[in-house]
């Protein structure tokens, strides 16, 4: 029964996520609905999704204790080999994210109607910390030596960056306008442009 009941928690915790994140991502739209509270509320949706993405990975490692018998796919007989893949991308992973962060400031946090376009590692690409961010989900499955979380994983990222990435630049051009669609054409969503 727990292990069903982990499983379940990891998918609604995951489509939850994906909503009150997605919500966290357009104050601008919001905006012009309910006015300016719809800030308030973006950073709090944001902080609800950080508490989801915490259950996530908790989620996963329990994995380790209460797997689905039928769905436990090893990576390996060996431990080691996915703590090796784990960490590989972890470490690289982190730094983008990270350095994201600092050069976001509190914007990662706590949308401001105030905030500028950011410098920093946002010059080169424009969401680096989803791309720090969300491969550690996969990380993480590949720590606990499940392929089918590595599945799940993969599947919640591939499916979902490009709909964040939508919404939040739909957004974006509402509150830096043209500026940032120049910005768009220039600098690579996750990838950087290396001719522009």
């Amino acid at each position: 029964m727990l292990p069903v009941i982990n499983f379940l928690s990891l998918i609604i915790s995951i489509i939850l996520f994906c909503y009150f994140y997605t919500l966290s991502l357009i104050p601008k739209k919001r905006e012009q609905r309910i006015g300016e509270k719809a800030w308030k509320q973006s950073a709090q949706f944001r902080t609800i999704a950080g508490f989801l993405e915490f259950v996530i990975s908790l989620n996963i490692f329990l994995w380790i204790w209460f797997p689905l018998l039928n769905l436990n796919w090893k990576i390996h007989t060996n431990p080691w080999v996915g703590a090796v893949i784990c960490f590989i991308i972890v470490i690289p992973g982190t730094i983008i994210m990270v350095k994201g962060m600092k050069d976001a400031g509190s914007e990662t946090y706590k949308p401001s109607e105030k905030t500028s376009m950011y410098g920093g590692i946002y010059k080169y690409i424009r969401h680096p910390q989803s791309l720090g961010e969300f491969p550690l989900f996969i990380a993480f499955a590949f720590l606990v030596n499940s392929w089918f979380l590595v599945i799940i994983m993969t599947l919640f990222v591939i499916i979902y960056i490009p709909i964040m990435i939508y919404y939040e630049e739909e957004d974006l051009i509402k509150r830096f306008g043209g500026s940032y669609i120049k910005y768009q054409n220039e600098t690579g969503a996750l990838i950087p442009k290396f001719f522009r």
